[in-house]
């Protein structure tokens, strides 16, 4: 017999890092009992520390009381040994480094030790959940839980399945979900980088080929989403922001091999050779060690390494530029994702509304322009690029399917949505 949310009481947080001691957090003030585990009491004695500091701030901001910080840290253990830490739990998430052997030695370890029902997730930004599930002898109570940092501010919870994964332990795993007070989405398949971050990568690679092709500068590409499209953060100065550079160069060490080993984490062959095309501008500047702020240099300046300051752009940057330009490509990636039962057009929006700030989501903007229009310019890009990439644009079968029924977006009432 399966998991129901209402039996749900222990929780094992592996991993007590940036990422975990958040999520132990959030599990802790929602009246769960939370075992933390790591590998040093030093770095669980770390966690603690930060867990307080945060919770010091919301009682500052009056959203809590002492008493319900103290209650929540009595509700907290620790613990340096797996065994220990999962033998009473009822759900259990990791939370440790993005390396996918050491996932699934965490894997068979917490299988061996756990309850038969305990849900076992992984908070994996893109790591295939498949090999994880495999290394368990309950391939069907393991799935993905993709939290956004920080947990406790970040409302976005990506639920993946893989092919493995039960309906009921991703039903267990989407409520409880919502019984956190976040907004989860589902993500049908294992496939890499999920939705929120395959979808803006998608925006990351367009304005990075931009750059390539002499179309823009980054200045003017920022500007334009800063201005036109009301983000917090145009795409380059995201990716100085995040490291975004190195987290790619990080993943390009594995990425063939983990496409052959496990093809459907990454089948969309046109999405892969945009990527490569893009690849070649963050190997230069990864080459250069311009890896953002973390160098003090990047696509912009910063007074130090380490130091981070809202970067200095003006409005009459991006004049020239038309955001919808950069967009494009991600809603032929969209309607991809939709054709192939990934995900939906509205979970598609909501990840990247509180994934990425965007005030609008990007199938939205797609239906407002006119998904004849958004079919223009990606043909207009295909003629363009002469390179074996270029293929990336080639419109999907979905955007045409909806063409051909006079299915334009909000002028004729209906595309992605219905207006």
């Amino acid at each position: 017999m399966g998991l129901k949310l209402e039996n749900l009481k222990t929780v094992s947080v592996i991993g007590a890092g940036i990422m975990g001691h958040g999520i132990a957090q959030v599990f802790a003030m929602n009246k769960y009992s939370v075992n933390l585990v790591d590998v040093s009491h030093e770095i669980l004695n770390r966690a603690i520390e930060k867990i307080k500091w945060s919770l010091d701030k919301l009682i500052e901001r009056g959203r809590i009381s002492r008493v319900d910080a103290d209650s929540t840290l009595s509700r907290i253990s620790t613990y340096v040994n797996v065994r220990e830490a999962v033998n009473n739990a009822d759900f259990i998430i990791e939370a440790i480094p993005e390396r996918l052997d050491l996932k699934i030695q965490t894997f068979k370890d917490v299988d061996e030790h756990a309850p038969f029902h305990a849900v076992i997730a992984s908070n994996t930004s893109g790591l295939p959940i498949t090999p994880m599930a495999e290394a368990t002898n309950r391939p069907d109570k393991v799935v993905g839980m993709h939290w956004f940092n920080p947990p406790q501010v970040m409302r976005l919870i990506e639920i993946v399945k893989c092919k493995y994964t039960s309906n009921e332990t991703a039903e267990v795993a989407f409520k409880l979900a919502q019984k956190l007070g976040k907004e989860p989405i589902l993500v049908n398949k294992d496939i890499r980088g999920f939705i929120a971050n395959r979808v803006y990568r998608t925006i990351r690679y367009e304005a990075f080929a931009m750059i390539q092709r002499g179309e823009a500068k980054p200045v003017e590409i920022d500007s334009a989403f800063r201005y036109k499209l009301n983000l917090p953060m145009g795409p380059f100065e995201l990716v100085d922001f995040t490291g975004a550079i190195d987290i790619e160069i990080g993943e390009n060490t594995y990425f063939n091999e983990m496409r052959n080993k496990y093809p459907e984490w990454e089948p969309h062959e046109e999405y892969v050779k945009i990527r490569e095309y893009a690849l070649k501008l963050s190997m230069e500047y990864h080459g250069k060690g311009w890896l953002g702020v973390k160098t003090g240099k990047g696509f912009y300046d910063y007074p130090k390494p380490g130091q981070w300051v809202k970067v200095e752009i003006p409005k009459d940057a991006g004049e020239k530029i038309d955001p919808i330009q950069v967009l494009a490509p991600a809603v032929n990636l969209s309607a991809w994702l939709v054709r192939n039962n990934v995900s939906t057009a509205k979970e598609i929006d909501t990840s990247l509304k509180l994934g990425y700030n965007f005030p609008k989501g990007l199938l939205e903007i797609a239906d407002e322009y006119g998904l004849d229009n958004i079919v223009n310019i990606l043909r207009d890009k295909r003629k363009t690029v002469k390179e074996d990439y270029g293929i990336f644009y080639e419109p999907d079968q979905l955007l045409l399917e909806f063409i051909s029924r006079g299915k334009l977006g909000k002028k004729t009432g209906e595309g992605f949505y219905t207006w």
